[in-house]
């Protein structure tokens, strides 16, 4: 591809703007071309605007040193510069809603990283692996929203991602109950242990919100598109416990499950080792190839050894066995910044893209 999608960061001063800004150095392709942020960070250049505050072990790309970032509230004015744009602002949750919205009508593809619109009706919600028909709920959403190129597209809860795809790939087995319970890293509350050196050597057993979100989003996911809505399906019911952990990156899940139909311990590795999605098939730049890793090691996935399997993109599983309570457990492992999140976005992009969703204009 010579010509490059050209690409708006709103947001892109935070975490995760820096690791979109990151990913999409050299993207085959998108080139990010306007860099969106705060009033207090636009007018200065994205070196001087992150400076004192990259969060990332590698160093900021050449790229966008000296982009000027411009002020994400005004919105027409960086739409003009931009094919689509990638938001991950912290604000709150009806400023977001009407900001992200606001792109969309100028006719710009929003692909979302926030929370805001998980839960609107027409808007989807997409692991590109597991639900990639729920993208013609756009035609619905922009015929609401009065525009014929614009819509709002989102990521789910990074820590549903260490475990929903593992339990997808047995989905005709049918769940029926699910216990999960996450061990999240701190970068999933933007921080690193030098901005919250409270978790040295701690673990906090509460995370705002994440419980709700890690029993319902998966439900979404599953869920159909009637009328232009989704509907979320009503089973497996599913309970979980979310817990932060001193750990950089990296999401764990351990997860007891039980089926209406229940497979083998072979039929479920099985399952694991050929599935494939989307990505898969059409061979998007970000997809992993393996987009779920069984270990059979014992002592495996770990945190540091495997968050980073297929660049971050992949998801990971080990120590399957049967349960006494519940037909079978085990544990997985996803890359919240990564796979959870700016990654997942990007590859949501490239799949948007590849449908024909998202064009130049």
């Amino acid at each position: 591809m010579t010509d490059k999608l050209k690409v708006g960061i709103v947001g892109g001063t935070g975490m995760v703007g820096q690791r979109f800004v990151e990913l999409l150095d050299q993207h085959p392709w998108f080139k990010v071309t306007v860099i969106a942020a705060s009033s207090g960070s636009a007018g200065k250049t994205y070196e001087e605007a992150v400076s004192g505050r990259w969060k990332l072990s590698t160093p900021i790309p050449d790229s966008v040193k000296n982009i000027v970032v411009q002020d994400a509230s005004k919105v027409e004015e960086v739409a003009a510069g931009v094919d689509f744009v990638f938001c991950a602002v912290d604000m709150k949750k009806n400023e977001i809603q009407a900001l992200e919205e606001a792109y969309a009508k100028t006719g710009t593809p929003v692909v979302s990283n926030n929370s805001a619109h998980r839960w609107t009706a027409d808007v989807p919600m997409v692991i590109p692996e597991i639900n990639p028909s729920h993208l013609e709920v756009i035609a619905a959403q922009r015929k609401r929203l009065g525009t014929e190129t614009g819509f709002i597209a989102v990521k789910p809860n990074c820590s549903i991602q260490s475990y929903v795809p593992a339990l997808h790939a047995l989905l005709d087995f049918k769940p029926t109950q699910v216990v999960a319970s996450t061990y999240q890293a701190i970068s999933g509350a933007g921080k690193n242990f030098t901005d919250w050196p409270d978790m040295l050597d701690n673990v906090i057993p509460y995370i705002g919100g994440e419980e709700e979100k890690s029993e319902q989003e998966p439900l979404r996911i599953w869920g159909t598109v009637e009328n232009g809505e989704i509907v979320k399906a009503s089973a497996p019911l599913i309970t979980t416990q979310c817990i932060r952990v001193p750990v950089t990156d990296g999401h764990m899940a351990t997860v007891f499950a039980s089926f209406e139909n229940k497979p083998a311990k072979e039929e479920i590795l099985a399952r694991w080792r050929e599935y494939q999605g989307r990505p898969q098939q059409l061979g998007l730049p970000s997809a992993p190839k393996q987009f779920i890793t069984y270990f059979e090691e014992e002592n495996r996935p770990q945190t540091k050894l495997d968050r980073d399997i297929e660049n971050g993109m992949g998801v990971s599983v080990g120590r399957l066995r049967e349960d006494s309570i519940y037909d079978f457990k085990f544990v997985g492992l996803s890359h919240n910044t990564l796979r959870g999140a700016a990654g997942g976005a990007v590859l949501i992009a490239e799949l948007l893209k590849a449908e024909g969703y998202i064009v130049a204009k």
